[in-house]
């Protein structure tokens, strides 16, 4: 029989609740690190803007093809551009541009007094887009915000219908936790009651796989409302359900002075007809 001896060693068992603690403590470390991880890798609410997800999810494959079709040179800025040259957008050919006055029914761009209102003194056609965030508030809440913080209409020749950008979710998931259904249903509320407000249908933007993927390819909007498409490729490729035709297509993120670069398909006197309704 073996006699344990004052200075001899123990043998040791950890006990079953030490070994639980130290369990959980590791697993709750690892939960916050990747909860930390997450949070560093998705954006601020606000800092959205048109296009932020077309190179993740639908990439580059090359520049607009030059061909016989007039097309009108536009850009789109938001509050990350800041302070924005007009005067040298101007010199090199752009003739018309939409700011982002807004997101959901929490933010409002900083810049949009200089955004919208230097392209207009410079000469330029513009408008204004709102960032739909269909998981916050009603299609129709955010219609409503969004007359009330600059994107209203009027017919004096210089001002653009507002669009509505309507593409993948910056802060989760793709579709915002939507059915295609309650999508449909979502652009349909926030169209009408913009269109009650001012008179005009919104222009949509959106790049087709989202479309597809979150509206299923819903084409009952084509009828009224100017599409513009997302795709940042040699054409414009396949359009959405129901649109035979793109009003403006937003071919790159890597523009000269604002990286957001577009075209409409038309000439200028195309630009503004559609200002003027």
């Amino acid at each position: 029989m073996t006699v344990l001896r004052p200075g001899s060693p123990r043998s040791f068992r950890p006990r079953p609740l030490a070994v639980l603690v130290t369990a959980l403590l590791t697993a709750l470390s690892l939960a916050l690190s990747l909860t930390s991880a997450r949070a560093a890798t998705t954006p601020s609410r606000g800092s959205a803007f048109m296009g932020m997800g077309v190179l993740a999810h639908d990439g580059r494959d090359g520049t607009p093809n030059t061909g016989d079709v007039t097309q009108t040179e536009g850009v789109d800025v938001s509050g990350h551009q800041g302070n924005v040259a007009w005067s040298t957008l101007w010199g090199s050919g752009v003739r018309w541009a939409y700011t982002k006055a807004t997101e959901g029914t929490y933010y409002t761009n900083p810049y949009f007094a200089q955004q919208y209102n230097g392209s207009y003194n410079v000469g330029m056609i513009r408008g204004s887009y709102h960032f739909a965030t269909p998981d916050t508030t009603s299609g129709a809440t955010q219609a409503n915000y969004f007359v009330d913080h600059g994107g209203g209409w009027s017919r004096d020749g210089k001002t653009l219908p507002g669009a509505l950008d309507i593409e993948w979710n910056p802060y989760g998931a793709a579709c915002y936790g939507r059915t295609a259904s309650q999508m449909v249903g979502w652009i349909a509320d926030f169209i009408n009651t913009y269109k009650a407000r001012t008179g005009r249908y919104p222009v949509i933007y959106t790049a087709t796989s989202w479309w597809t993927q979150c509206t299923g390819n819903y084409g009952g909007f084509a009828a009224n409302d100017p599409l513009w498409i997302a795709r940042y490729d040699s054409s414009p490729g396949t359009l959405p359900a129901g649109w035979s035709f793109h009003t403006m297509w937003q071919y790159t993120s890597s523009g000269p002075t604002v990286g957001d670069h577009d075209k409409f398909n038309g000439a200028l006197d195309r630009v503004q007809a559609l200002a003027n309704g």
